[in-house]
């Protein structure tokens, strides 16, 4: 009996320690989000920006890549891809709808998957 309560107890140990997951408070991605021009850019940063902890975000005209720094605490990748997409860019994961895109400038218009 006092075997099965140790291991009991093991186990429990074990399940809460993998729930406690670190976040970085400076961590680094880079996503994909479709775009054409400065514009896009412009559009896109802002965007990225506008979501609670990321502390820099750019993105590049030539890659369609979005190198940012943010708190992990305060914000996640997908959150910030849904704020992309609500002006108008898609993500890997996350799209924007047909009517948000469809607003964008000619110029804006990339060729959707």
């Amino acid at each position: 009996m006092k075997n099965v309560i140790i291991l009991f107890m093991l186990a429990l140990l074990g399940v809460s320690t993998q729930a406690q997951e670190k976040k970085n408070k400076n961590a680094k991605y880079t996503v994909a989000i479709n775009g054409n021009c400065e514009h896009c850019k412009k559009r896109i940063e802002k965007a990225a920006f506008s979501v609670s902890g990321v502390k820099s975000a750019n993105w590049s005209i030539e890659t369609h890549q979005l190198v940012l720094i943010l708190n992990e605490e305060k914000t996640s990748i997908f959150d910030l891809e849904t704020a992309v997409a609500k002006v108008g860019h898609d993500s890997k994961d996350v799209k924007a709808e047909k009517e948000v895109y469809d607003k964008l400038p000619a110029c804006c218009l990339y060729v959707r998957e």
